[in-house]
């Protein structure tokens, strides 16, 4: 019989509305896990008095459900403001921030019924997709505790894969659902921008190149965290897509350079499962240098993240706390002129007239979540992929900013592990704009046929370097 931990959100779920489960067991078995595992991967940080949960989960067990994840123990990503407990965003400038209101995200899921008993960690402001920081440390990869768990939404994947969290959510500008998803094998959605509520004042670019989404160990527990996240707006679920056409990206013609054995592996994993599943797959080309993607996102990117964090950088004593990823896009975002943005948003215009036509021919596109297999911890960031030189600190995640850039549904698929290594490896499935439910259901599919995600035990390695 499986462990509690072992369990997702659903399952859990249905236990409690049965009374099979109270929460003040749930709770108590969620801090034993954190106890046994998190000192190796360091995922959930800010973790609440034990006596303050155990009364929480005592009064959820005397009150009726309020919502599908009543009882439920959830840590929220640190990029979220979270009422009453630390939220750093994994910078020094608030490492002592504790917010007197929730962001709308913590405000949901508390009103789903969560009970909130940390964070997870993340890099500092988000930027990297490698979640360190200097006020909590680097997460690890369950897989091999030498390497990264990925980010921003590192934290969430590894407290999910080691059965610290049956449920958790993220957010992604840059691959930050689908990075971490795919190196820690389980499942990780970008949705439709706009489908998930943003937070007020936020900037309005912002929310058009950023968004929040669930991670799961199943696609049931994603899709239904993703009703709490979107305030229950998204499109009706259970969607069914017979006979489905896929386009088989790939490394877009040699455009994306990817790690030895990487892409052989995604294609091969696809080649298996779209043959079980009865699926017509078409390799792709772009009739588009990745180039001009890639220019449009990272003067966008700069842009709004200049307009998020310069005002820190302005300040000298402040300026000073910044890591260099976040200083390098605040003085290029504050070099930009007019003109130059709007050469970008026409890219991004063109780049979405380009989807728009594969999409009437296609349901899916596919290509690999990751450019290269989780790399050793006490990096900042890879500076070369096969050779090739990377020229910026996220050069090497240029392939997913093809859904970034659109803001079209990404669902991140587990893709199977590394023969020799044991490393996990994702790919990622785009849809068009508002095909949320279309994309869950060919997860649900591919979920059948690669098997459900098994809790890892980071305990079988030992922490190395």
């Amino acid at each position: 019989m499986a462990e509690l931990w072992e369990l997702g959100a659903g399952d859990l779920a249905q236990l409690i509305a049965k009374r099979d489960l109270s929460p003040v067991e749930l709770m108590r078995d969620t801090i034993a896990r954190i106890d046994a595992v998190n000192s190796d991967v360091n995922a959930i940080v800010s973790l609440r008095d034990r006596e303050a949960l155990m009364g929480e989960a005592r009064l959820a067990e005397a009150m009726p459900p309020n919502g599908w994840l009543h009882g439920i123990p959830v840590a929220i990503k640190d990029l979220v403001a979270t009422k009453g407990l630390r939220s750093t965003s994994g910078s020094p400038l608030f490492a002592d921030n504790v917010p007197d209101e929730d962001d709308g995200l913590a405000r949901r899921m508390k009103a789903a019924g969560a009970l909130v008993i940390g964070k997870t960690n993340v890099p500092q402001f988000g930027l990297g997709s490698h979640s360190t920081n200097p006020i909590f440390g680097v997460t690890r990869n369950p897989f091999d505790l030498s390497l990264t768990a990925g980010g921003s939404s590192g934290g969430a994947g590894a407290a999910l894969a080691t059965g610290m969290l049956s449920v958790a959510d993220g957010s992604d500008m840059m691959g930050s659902l689908r990075n971490p998803a795919a190196w820690n094998d389980v499942y990780g959605f970008r949705p439709s921008v706009g489908l998930v509520p943003g937070e007020p004042g936020e900037k309005a670019l912002l929310h058009r190149l950023s968004t929040h989404g669930p991670m799961a160990r199943t696609v049931d527990d994603l899709e239904a965290l993703l009703g709490t996240l979107s305030d229950g707006c998204h499109c009706p679920l259970n969607a069914e897509v017979r006979a489905p056409r896929i386009g088989w990206l790939a490394d877009c013609g040699g455009a994306y350079p990817m790690e030895q054995g990487l892409l052989d592996a995604g294609a091969a994993t696809l080649e298996r499962v779209g043959l079980d599943l009865g699926w017509k797959i078409d390799a792709v080309s772009l009739p588009i240098p990745v180039e001009v993607i890639w220019d449009s996102w990272t003067t966008l990117r700069s842009f709004v993240v200049a307009m998020e964090l310069g005002g820190h950088w302005r300040l000298q004593e402040e300026r000073s706390q910044l890591n260099a990823q976040a200083i390098w896009e605040i003085e290029r975002g504050f070099a930009m002129t007019g003109d130059a943005v709007e050469v970008a948003l026409e890219q991004r215009r063109t780049w979405l007239a380009i989807l728009s036509e594969l999409f009437s021919r296609y349901d899916a596109l596919m290509l690999p979540s990751t450019q290269i297999w989780p790399f050793p911890a006490d990096w900042d960031w890879p500076r070369s992929i096969a050779g090739q030189d990377m020229d910026t600190y996220h050069r090497w995640m240029e392939v997913v900013v093809p859904a970034s850039l659109a803001g079209v549904p990404a669902l991140s698929l587990p893709a199977g592990h590394h023969a020799d290594t044991g490393l996990p490896h994702g790919l990622q499935m785009l849809g068009p704009n508002g095909a949320d439910a279309k994309l869950l259901a060919l997860g649900r599919a591919w979920e059948r046929a690669v098997g459900s995600r098994a809790c890892h035990d980071p305990r079988r390695f030992a922490r190395k370097g």
